[in-house]
């Protein structure tokens, strides 16, 4: 006989789970240190959400750049950049100019509709932030950098930062601020309701996406637009965009650059002649020095800076 009676659900089950810290790295003989697999937020009912996290060798904590996957909010994959760009040149560009580079998944759209997307993006900037001690990273400086449905959700993120609570989400890390330094959004879509069809098929992207009503679509939509946040303050913007994309047309990266220089931000707008989406027909190397350059000048350290702590209340 069981010494203890057996109750429902067991104990680990009756209350959330709670995020757990970071696992120890991989360090190569370069110093540089990878964390694979790391889970920054965890539901019962739905797959772990994961970040690898690659921090190169510094005298003092780096700067982090989020690294967000397209795939029309429905497929894609942390590890893998668009087929028209290595990893090497991607990622190891960041690397090599000192720059931590987190690379995350999120719930695709028929696994939750938005804001699902934008709650997990924001739940690996609090799981950065919060661990930002163990991992070694500034969690002063944090940047996102995202293509297609990933430039979306990139955009979004950094301009709603903590100006609605039902934007914040309550996914992993609940407590803790998602504001970033700098974002990049490579041909994201930056008004939902622009592309959203008259008379949408069941299996539309957008419809998936979007879920709810469908008489409430373009509230919906409109609540899913970055341009519907493009306000002042807002961090600095770079906007990269094929001009000839005819997936999502260029204007939506000029519509969102002119919206945020109008309101006094920041905004650079580089438009890649010729482009298809994902950068089709172009070289894609000039557009990624671009903007590696641009993080960088943008997370680079302040002259008054002190040295990078852990934000108080963080392990």
């Amino acid at each position: 006989m069981p010494s203890e009676p057996i109750t429902w659900p067991p104990p680990e089950l009756a209350t959330p789970p709670v995020q757990l810290p970071p696992t120890a790295p991989t360090t190569g003989a370069d110093g540089v240190r990878r964390y694979d697999g790391l889970s920054y937020a965890t539901n019962s009912g739905y797959r772990s959400r994961l970040l690898d996290l690659v921090v190169p060798a510094a005298a003092e904590p780096p700067a982090v750049v989020v690294w967000i996957h397209g795939g029309a909010w429905m497929e894609g994959d942390r590890r893998h950049p668009p087929p028209t760009v290595s990893a090497d040149l991607l990622f190891g560009s960041l690397l090599r100019a000192g720059l931590a580079v987190a690379t995350i998944d999120y719930r695709h759209a028929r696994e939750a509709p938005f804001p699902a997307q934008l709650h997990d993006v924001k739940a690996a900037i609090r799981y950065l932030r919060h661990y930002a001690g163990p991992l070694g990273i500034d969690w002063t400086r944090i940047g996102l950098w995202g293509e297609s449905a990933g430039g979306h959700l990139a955009a979004m993120a950094g301009l709603t930062g903590a100006s609605d609570p039902s934007l914040e989400g309550t996914e992993g890390i609940t407590a803790g601020d998602t504001t970033v330094a700098a974002v990049v959004d490579w041909y994201g879509i930056t008004d939902v309701g622009a592309l959203l069809p008259d008379t949408p098929g069941p299996y539309d992207p957008f419809v998936t996406f979007l879920g709810g009503d469908p008489g409430d679509r373009p509230r919906l939509a409109a609540a899913a637009s970055p341009v519907s946040y493009a306000r002042y303050p807002a961090p600095p913007f770079l906007l990269a965009h094929g001009t000839c994309d005819t997936l999502v047309p260029f204007e939506h990266s000029e519509h969102l650059a002119g919206l945020l220089r109008a309101a006094g931000n920041h905004a650079e707008l580089v438009a890649v002649p010729d482009a298809e989406h994902i950068f089709l027909n172009a070289d894609v190397a000039p557009v990624v020095a671009h903007c590696v350059a641009f993080l960088a000048h943008h997370l680079r350290r302040p002259t008054t800076d002190r040295a990078a702590r852990c934000p108080p209340g963080a392990e």
